[in-house]
C-alpha cells in the first residue's frame, strides 16, 4: 500500500471525551465544531490555507462569537483533523483509507493553491494521479470509500478514475501483470511444489486470466456494475474472464445467504437488486458462463419470484448450452405453494429450448451459415443430453408426488436415436414403479413404452430379468431377445462371423421386426401384455427357442445375473415363469376387448388367424 507523509513538526493534538486541543502555551482562540466533536484551535494556521474558514470566522467576529460549525463537513471528525494538522504542519500520513475524506474535507475547506502554494488539495491530488490510481488493490480501496462521501467523490470525479485504473489494469495482457496474491485467492498449487523453485530461486508463475475477479468481489453493486461495464467496454477482456468475475461476485452477494433469508422470511430487497445486476451484467457470448451457473440464477430467480421475462431470458441462455449441465444443477426445488420436490415445469420449459435452438442451428447448417465447431449441435451433444435427462429422470422418479404424464414428458423430450443403450431409461423407469406401486396395468403399459428391451446391454437385462416390478411380458421380451443375441453370438462364433441366413432370420431387424417376412406375421399379439414397446414377444414359429428359455427357470440366484449374462441366455426365476403362465392360463389368454394401443417400437397387428395360432401355440408351451 502507498502512502505519503506530510508536515515535519510532531503531532501534539491531544483529546479529552468528545474535546480535542493543541497542547500549546499560547491559548485558543477559535472552537470549530464538527458533529459532537469539538477542535479548540488558533485562527493563524487554520485561516492561512482554508478560504472558506475565513469567511466563517469573519461572520462569527461580526457576531462577537468564536465558535463556527462545519458539522457537515465529508469524513467527519477524522478528516477535519487532517487538514488542522496539515495546516499546523504537523506530520500526517495520507494512504487509501484516508486520502479520499481528506480530499473531500480539503475541497469543502477550500485549500486551493490560490490561498496558499503547496495547499492540501494540490498535494492529495499529486498522491491520487502518482501513486494511489496506479496501484491496483489502493484503487479498489479507494473506490470502496466513495461510497460513505458521496456526491463529493462523484463531483471530484474520484469514482470515474478509480473505475478506469482498475478497468485499465483489469485488461492488460496477463503475462504482463506483475502479481502477487490478493486478497482473497488462496494460495497456487504450484507455488508450494517444490519444483517451483530453480537453483533457490523461485520460478516465475503464470499469472491466470482472471487474477482480478475476487478482489472486486468487494465493492458495492453500484461501483461493481461500472468497474465491469468499463472492462467490457475496453474489449480486451475474454467473455469467458468476465463470466468468472460474475460468478465470483454471485457466490458473494447473492447465492450464499439467499437461502437462509428466503426461508426465514427476511427482505430480500438487497438480493432482487444482485441477480438484476448480474443478469444485466452477463456476456452476450453463448459459453461465456457455464449452464451450472446460469442454472443456480433461474434457481435464484424462481426463489425471490422474480419476473417472467427476466427468467425467460435465463430460460434461453441455458437452453443453447443444456447439453454442458449436470444433474444436480437441475434439480430446482418447486415453490413452496407446489404439492412436489422439483420443478420440472421449468426444466420441461429448457428442455424444448435447446431442441428449438438445435433445430434452428441445424437449419442455419443446412441453408449454409457457418458456425464454431463447438456450438454445432452434434452426436456428442445429443449423448450428452440423453444422458443428463436420464440422470434427471431418475431423480425426479424419487418424488411420490410425480404425475407420470410428466414424467413422460420429460422422457420423450430426449432424441430417441442418440440413445445408444436404454440402461439409464430402465433405471428411471424402475425407480418411478417403486416409488409408485399404485400405477394402473394401462399406465405401466405407457411407461414401460419408452424403453426397447433390445437396447439394453446384458448387466441391464439381467437386473430387469430379476425386476419383479416389470410387467411380466416385458420381461419376457427381454429374456427373448438375450436368447437371440446368444445363439447369434454362438452361431458368429461358429462361422467364423458369417452368420447362416437362418438364423439372421431370428435377428430383429431396424424396424423392431426380423429380416423373414412370415417372422413379422407370426409375431402379433391381440392383448395388452403382448404391447409392450420394448420389442416383441416369441411366436409359434419360436416354439423351441421359447420353450429353451422356459427351461432355463431353475436359477434361484438373483444376484448372479450378471454372471449368467456373461455366460449364456438369461435365466427367469420359476416364480416370474409360473405366474406368468397361470395369469395366461386362467384367462385363456382372450382379451378381445383389451386395449390394443400400440407403445413405440411394438408389433402392429397383421392378420386375426396368424396371432389366433401364436396364441394357441404358447398356450400349448405352458
Amino acid at each position: 500500500m502507498k502512502y505519503m507523509k506530510l508536515g515535519a513538526k510532531p503531532d501534539v493534538f491531544q483529546t479529552e471525551g468528545n474535546i480535542r486541543f493543541v497542547a500549546t502555551e499560547l491559548a485558543t482562540d477559535i472552537v470549530i465544531t464538527v458533529g459532537d466533536v469539538k477542535f479548540y484551535l488558533h485562527k493563524f494556521p487554520l485561516l492561512s490555507k482554508s478560504s472558506r474558514l475565513q469567511t466563517l470566522v469573519a461572520s462569527t467576529d461580526e457576531e462577537g462569537n468564536d465558535e463556527v460549525d462545519i458539522s457537515d463537513i465529508p469524513g467527519g471528525p477524522s478528516a477535519f483533523e487532517i487538514c488542522a494538522k496539515f495546516c499546523y504542519g504537523m506530520t500526517v500520513t495520507l494512504n487509501a483509507y484516508n486520502v479520499l475524506a481528506a480530499r473531500c474535507a480539503a475541497e469543502f475547506l477550500e485549500m486551493f493553491e490560490t490561498i496558499d502554494k503547496g495547499n492540501l488539495i494540490y498535494k492529495i491530488d499529486v498522491f491520487l494521479s502518482s501513486s494511489i490510481f496506479r496501484t491496483w488493490k489502493d484503487s479498489i480501496i479507494v473506490l470502496q470509500t466513495t461510497r460513505s462521501l458521496l456526491p463529493w467523490s462523484e463531483n471530484l470525479k474520484v469514482i470515474n478514475h478509480c473505475v478506469d485504473s482498475i478497468a485499465a489494469k483489469a485488461s492488460i495482457d496477463p503475462s504482463e501483470v506483475d502479481w502477487s496474491y490478493t486478497y482473497n485467492r488462496k494460495k497456487l498449487p504450484s507455488e508450494s511444489d517444490p519444483d517451483s523453485h530453480w537453483n533457490g530461486v523461485r520460478k516465475q508463475l503464470t499469472v491466470p486470466r482472471d487474477w482480478w475477479v475476487e478482489d472486486i468481489c468487494d465493492l458495492e453493486m453500484g461501483l461493481y456494475k461500472k468497474v465491469i461495464l468499463a472492462i467490457k467496454a475496453k474489449g480486451r477482456t475474454a467473455g469467458e474472464v468476465v463470466g468468472e468475475a460474475l460468478r465470483a461476485y454471485a457466490y458473494r452477494r447473492l447465492f450464499s445467504t439467499l437461502d437462509s433469508a428466503a426461508s426465514n422470511g427476511l427482505d430480500c430487497t438487497r438480493h432482487h437488486a444482485a441477480l438484476e445486476t448480474i443478469i444485466s451484467l452477463l456476456p452476450p457470448e453463448r459459453g461465456s458462463v457455464s449452464c451450472g451457473f446460469l442454472l443456480k440464477l433461474v434457481r435464484a430467480a424462481c426463489l425471490l419470484g422474480s419476473d417472467e421475462a427476466l427468467r425467460g431470458d435465463l430460460v434461453k441462455r441455458i437452453g443453447s448450452q443444456l447439453d454442458r449441465a449436470s444433474v444436480s444443477d437441475l434439480l430446482i426445488p418447486a415453490s413452496s405453494d407446489e404439492n412436489a420436490l422439483y420443478n420440472v415445469d421449468l426444466v420441461s420449459s429448457i428442455l424444448e429450448e435447446f431442441m428449438v435452438q438445435r433445430n434452428g442451428d441445424d437449419e442455419a447448417l443446412e441453408d449454409g451459415e457457418s458456425y464454431p465447431a463447438s456450438l454445432v449441435s452434434g452426436g456428442d451433444s445429443e449423448l450428452a443430453l440423453v444422458r443428463l435427462v436420464d440422470g434427471y429422470l431418475a431423480e425426479i422418479a424419487k418424488d411420490p408426488n410425480l404425475p407420470l404424464q410428466k414424467f413422460i414428458a420429460i422422457a420423450e423430450m430426449a432424441p430417441l436415436a442418440a440413445r445408444p443403450t436404454h440402461d439409464g431409461l430402465y433405471r428411471a423407469i424402475d425407480m418411478y414403479l417403486k416409488e409408485h406401486p399404485s400405477l394402473t396395468k394401462s399406465e405401466k403399459k405407457r411407461l414401460c413404452g419408452l424403453m426397447d428391451c433390445k437396447k439394453l446391454t446384458a448387466e441391464a437385462s439381467s437386473h430387469a430379468v430379476q425386476n419383479e416390478r416389470l410387467p411380466l411380458r416385458l420381461v419376457v421380451q427381454v429374456l427373448f431377445f438375450e436368447q437371440l443375441r446368444a445363439s447369434a453370438s454362438a452361431e458368429a462364433a461358429a462361422s467364423d462371423h458369417h452368420p447362416s441366413s437362418a438364423l439372421r432370420s431370428l435377428l430383429p431387424g431396424e424396424n423392431g421386426n426380423s429380416y423373414g417376412s412370415s417372422r413379422s406375421a407370426a409375431t402379433t399379439a391381440t392383448t395388452e401384455d403382448d404391447q409392450w414397446g420394448g420389442g416383441m414377444a416369441p411366436a409359434s414359429g419360436d416354439t423351441s427357442s421359447f420353450r429353451s428359455m422356459s427351461g432355463l427357470g431353475n436359477n434361484k440366484s438373483g444376484g448372479n445375473g450378471g454372471k449368467a449374462a456373461a455366460k449364456g441366455p438369461l435365466q427367469m426365476p420359476r416364480k416370474m415363469l409360473s405366474k406368468l403362465w397361470s395369469s395366461k392360463a386362467s384367462s385363456g389368454e382372450n382379451s378381445a376387448g383389451s386395449d390394443t394401443s400400440e407403445s413405440p417400437g411394438s408389433v402392429n397387428l397383421e392378420a386375426e388367424t396368424k396371432s389366433t395360432h401364436s396364441r394357441n401355440t404358447r398356450h400349448s408351451v405352458s
